[in-house]
């Protein structure tokens, strides 16, 4: 079920969605009791994105200067990146109050309704998975973010007639981890717009370090590295396993968490040097064995893994891209000299040839 809340603070040209697309990994009410714990309250505790904190910090300082609501404002990029923890810091640094939902639970207009009417002066109503909005709810979003009006329908036929009922000014935050999936109109509404990247290792460790405080576990300077390293660039997941780590810690070492008791920790829970998982390097390894190192379909991979071929497509492949072990060719996906290494086996001379 969506998350509803209220807070007090002080390459192609896209089309319309499919109704099959496949939602992002849903996350238990625990899960997001946790990411709050350890959440940054104020701007100046965001650690990393420092070419977007300081594009907001300036959306802040003119719209407090002005006495005006922020301009709608649209926040795109992988999951766990910090979107949802944008979207709770800027209304405490406004003293505004936030209501937060996710499209799709908004399946018809009136779903979008209590929001809006609840909205107060220069508040933030912010949209997850704002991409996943249905048709019919996002055209009557429209009039909503250009004039802060909702139309309403009574009647059929000639009896029809249009309420039109002003709102109070404030602003739509909106989450997206497939900002492509937008239509042109939704996404042109947003008068700003922030693509978030995936983090350095020093802020993963430094985010590593502030939680590790939070949470009153003691951890080396070292191990902080050793996790924020295999964290994939996210916050998300240097959080998760540090939370591993420690519940490591507590029950086979006396608590702390040092750079060998991190090592063992993550090498207990299959996660190597570089952050690649079991799944990951079954993935190479099953492109190397059964089809020589490719091209390989997707589908077929995901056959002979017994796997669903989105899940690879969605939450395997993209790091092995980063990572330069992947490709993705017109003929099906091939790995690079790299991927034979890492899982210690030889390429053959045709994968040098491949990178060119």
């Amino acid at each position: 079920m969506a998350r509803e809340a209220i807070i007090r603070g002080d390459d192609e040209e896209p089309t319309r969605r499919k109704p099959l697309d496949v939602p992002d990994e849903p996350r238990t009410p625990e899960e997001d009791r946790q990411d709050e714990e350890l959440r940054p309250q104020r701007l100046v505790d965001v650690v990393g994105q420092r070419s977007v904190v300081e594009r907001l910090q300036i959306m802040l300082n003119a719209a407090k200067k002005r006495s005006e609501p922020l301009g709608h404002l649209l926040l795109d990029g992988p999951p766990g990146l910090g979107k949802t923890t944008f979207a709770t810091v800027l209304p405490r640094e406004m003293g505004v109050d936030v209501q937060m939902t996710a499209a799709p639970s908004l399946m018809a207009p009136k779903d979008l309704l209590p929001f809006l009417t609840q909205a107060s002066y220069g508040s933030i109503l912010f949209i997850d998975e704002i991409h996943r909005l249905p048709a019919t709810v996002e055209e009557f979003i429209y009039p909503v973010m250009e004039d802060f009006r909702v139309d309403i329908t009574l009647g059929d036929g000639l009896n029809a007639r249009t309420i039109n009922m002003k709102l109070k000014p404030f602003t739509i935050i909106g989450a997206t981890t497939r900002s492509g999936m937008l239509t042109a109109p939704l996404r042109d509404r947003f008068v700003n717009r922030e693509h978030l990247e995936f983090y350095e290792v020093d802020d993963l460790a430094e985010i590593v370090r502030r939680s590790a405080k939070k949470l009153k576990t003691e951890i080396s300077s070292e191990a902080t590295y050793e996790i924020a390293k295999r964290a994939r660039g996210t916050p998300r997941i240097a959080n998760n396993l540090l939370r591993w780590t420690r519940q490591y810690a507590d029950s086979e070492t006396d608590g702390r968490i040092t750079t060998s008791v991190a090592d063992d920790a993550l090498r207990k829970k299959e996660i190597d040097p570089l952050g690649l998982d079991r799944i990951d390097r079954r993935y190479l390894s099953t492109i190397i064995d059964i089809f020589a190192g490719g091209p390989a379909g997707l589908t077929a991979i995901a056959h002979s893994m017994n796997v669903p071929s989105d899940t690879l497509e969605d939450e395997v492949e993209p790091f092995l891209l980063r990572q330069g072990f992947l490709r993705r060719t017109s003929r099906g996906r091939v790995l690079t000299p790299a991927a034979y290494l890492h899982v210690g086996k030889n390429p053959p001379p045709e994968a040098h040839g491949n990178l060119f």
